[in-house]
């Protein structure tokens, strides 16, 4: 099992003073310490960087140009694969050209260090984008295979339901042959089911089910992989799971970082954007389902503490941290997405988080012959 960061670039309000230098202000410092964050997780040990693709989120996610992110984090690390976590692939978000261009330039500049992950989004920014929501997974599915038919062919043209291309060449070509690991969001039964019947990895969380839960999407994702019926030439039969982890010399360190406001922040945030954005945009069945749960956490009736208890997030010293790290990869966990940068936790204190996990976890992982590197596809 391998140790992974993953980056939404969180700027929770309030900013201080009147916009727009305080938004600026506050999204250029987070963006700063992200980068010294990832640059020190390069020299632990840590497998792979993933970047969210969100657009229009308010203090959380406000990383909408990973590409761009993970150009840079080519250059100033040496290390780490690089994760697209994930590119929208509908093609009214970004034709499968360009889709194409921009992950095997990064592929070229990181000297074939990407990972690929892939989805659909949600409802409030298919809306923005005008992606039929009804049409998204007939969409991605095609926007995948294109691309990597692009990659694959020194020349390509189709003429498909969604995407007519005349005789091109697309460049550049990634550098690993056929094409970086291709992975796909999926949260639920069915979908966890989809990615694995597809030959794709599967990029889920534990942050908003019980772990029991998540084993049970892992068991249906490697039933379905076990005889796929693979959408590309790379199979990746590979959970990654993610989730809020804070780690500290002693659970009173973590609570002195302020580790459960920012906990508490996380899930409130959610629920009321959640309810604000995404909610009308959802069926009245699946409204009238969701909204109970939603309102009690943008209320803020629950028990912050009740998520680490019962492993849904990894907070608490090393050795408290370290078994929850072992119960993730006994429900067969390759990959552990360590979010770390949420909240209001300081700069300094998701370091410290960074270092023990680094110099800590990763070391006890490989004394209990677990494999914390990753085997690079082939170029």
């Amino acid at each position: 099992m391998k140790l992974d960061l993953l980056y939404e670039i969180d700027v929770p309000k309030p900013w201080p003073g009147e916009f727009p230098e305080n938004q600026r202000a506050a999204e250029q410092q987070a963006y700063g310490e992200a980068v010294e964050q990832i640059k020190l997780a390069d020299k632990l040990g840590f497998n792979t960087v993933w970047l969210v693709e969100h657009h229009f989120r308010e203090g959380r996610s406000h990383s909408s140009a990973p590409e761009v992110t993970l150009g840079h984090l080519s250059g100033v690390t040496e290390n780490l694969r690089l994760g697209f976590g994930v590119t929208l692939l509908p093609n009214s978000f970004r034709h499968p050209a360009m889709n194409a261009e921009r992950v095997a330039t990064l592929d070229v500049l990181s000297g074939g260090r990407v990972e690929w992950g892939t989805g659909r989004s949600t409802p409030m920014e298919q809306t923005a984008f005008h992606v039929p929501v009804e049409e998204s997974r007939e969409q991605w599915q095609e926007a995948i295979e294109t691309v990597v038919e692009m990659w694959e062919n020194e020349y390509y043209e189709c003429n498909k339901k969604y995407t007519q291309f005349p005789r091109r060449m697309v460049t550049p070509k990634p550098v690993q042959w056929p094409h970086p690991p291709a992975w796909m969001a999926a949260t639920s039964d069915g979908s966890a089911a989809v990615a694995g019947k597809l030959g794709l990895g599967l990029l889920t969380f534990a942050i908003m089910q019980p772990i029991d839960k998540l084993a049970s999407h892992i068991r249906q994702y490697r039933d379905a992989a076990a005889h796929p019926t693979p959408i590309t030439r790379v199979t990746t039969n590979k959970v990654a799971a993610y989730t809020l982890v804070h780690c500290a010399d002693s659970m009173e360190q973590c609570e002195a970082n302020g580790v459960w406001d920012s906990v508490w922040w996380w899930y409130q945030n959610l629920a009321e954007f959640t309810i604000k954005w995404e909610l009308p945009h959802l069926p009245k069945e699946e409204q009238e389902k969701a909204f109970p749960l939603l309102r009690k956490h943008a209320e803020g009736n629950f028990n912050v503490q009740a998520f680490n208890d019962f492993d849904m997030i990894i907070v608490g010293d090393p050795d408290s941290c370290m078994k929850k790290f072992l119960r993730y990869e006994s429900i067969g966990c390759d990959q552990v997405l360590c979010y770390v940068q949420f909240g209001h936790l300081p700069h300094e204190s998701v370091m410290a988080t960074i270092e023990l996990l680094g110099k800590t976890i990763i070391p006890e992982l490989e004394k209990r012959g677990i494999e914390t590197s990753m085997t690079v596809t082939g170029k």
